[in-house]
């Protein structure tokens, strides 16, 4: 899918190998510098990276790296670019739909509608406009998602570690859990951020609160969760990820009214990524020639 969009684009300089199979590529990797070794499943992408053993550039459309050999690509010395901002815009879209969704009660419309049955009441109450919320992550996503929250007159303190402009610290808003309607996960997934919404956490939110998703799945423990949907200690949350994925059909999230799943959807509800990776790819091409440069590149000591 990316080749049409890169293909009559590339410069002169450079030697284009194209694979359409795991074994190609391996065979190719070797000679790589510069690599772009994107598949859908994670096992190939490790073993094609670690063969590309004279690589000077990887380069990759997922914004999440966590699964390569890090440590490995940074004693090599491997300048790593990801998607990180790619899929931005339709995944804060996304967090905006799944809010409303929830505050108007328009799964159980939906419902109705499925049972040709009119309601004579809405299903949800909620207004956006004059509640809080706590935004873990202030990256390409989180922004855009505090940005369009803001246009519904929402109240949206982020974290930062710098605690600047409003923000709170990363010592300081487990203490403010309680003062949040609505709590937005777009964090990276490190060993920092793994479980860092857990039963502690949980039990410190409000009855109301909903926990939003959109980050990876393990920054949540999943079974403290269950634990307080099913306690309702919590109103709701809504997921775009979970651990693992897919989720076991036999999985109890599925079964419980106030978590919604949407099986990880919000980077692909859109058409424009493969094109603005192209772009993205072809314009560092020219930074990497000039000795510029290339963006936005991975940090492999934390691993985003």
């Amino acid at each position: 899918m990316i080749r049409p969009l890169v293909e009559p684009r590339l410069p002169g300089w450079i030697e284009p190998r194209w694979f359409m199979s795991k074994e190609q590529a391996l065979e190719l990797a070797p000679e790589a510098e510069i690599g772009w070794f994107d598949f859908t499943e994670h096992a190939p992408m490790i073993e094609t990276v670690r063969a590309a053993t004279g690589l000077k550039w990887l380069n990759s459309i997922y914004a999440g790296l966590d699964f390569l050999p890090l440590d490995m690509l940074r004693d090599r010395g491997t300048v790593v670019t990801n998607g990180a901002g790619i899929n931005a815009i339709t995944i804060a879209e996304y967090v905006v739909m799944l809010m409303l969704a929830h505050a108007k009660g328009y799964r159980d419309v939906v419902h109705a509608q499925g049972r040709h049955e009119w309601l004579m009441d809405s299903p949800g109450k909620r207004e956006l406009a004059g509640e809080r919320v706590l935004l873990l992550g202030l990256g390409a996503i989180g922004s855009l998602i505090k940005s369009r929250l803001e246009a519904f007159d929402m109240d949206v303190v982020p974290v930062r570690r710098s605690g600047a402009d409003g923000a709170l610290g990363p010592d300081e808003w487990r203490a403010q859990l309680g003062d949040f309607d609505w709590v937005v996960l777009a964090v990276p997934a490190t060993g920092e951020t793994e479980a860092m919404i857990g039963a502690d956490e949980l039990a410190k939110m409000k009855s109301n609160a909903v926990l939003v998703n959109i980050a990876r799945g393990n920054v949540v423990d999943q079974d403290a969760l269950v634990a307080a949907l099913q306690q309702r200690s919590i109103e709701a949350a809504l997921l775009d990820v979970t651990t693992p994925e897919p989720l076991p059909p036999e999985h109890p999230l599925w079964a419980l009214n106030n978590a919604q799943i949407t099986m990880h959807l919000s980077g692909r509800a859109q058409t424009k990524m493969f094109m603005r990776s192209a772009d993205r790819f072809i314009e560092n091409l020219t930074n990497w020639h000039r000795g510029e440069p290339v963006t936005p590149q991975l940090d492999l000591e934390l691993g985003y």
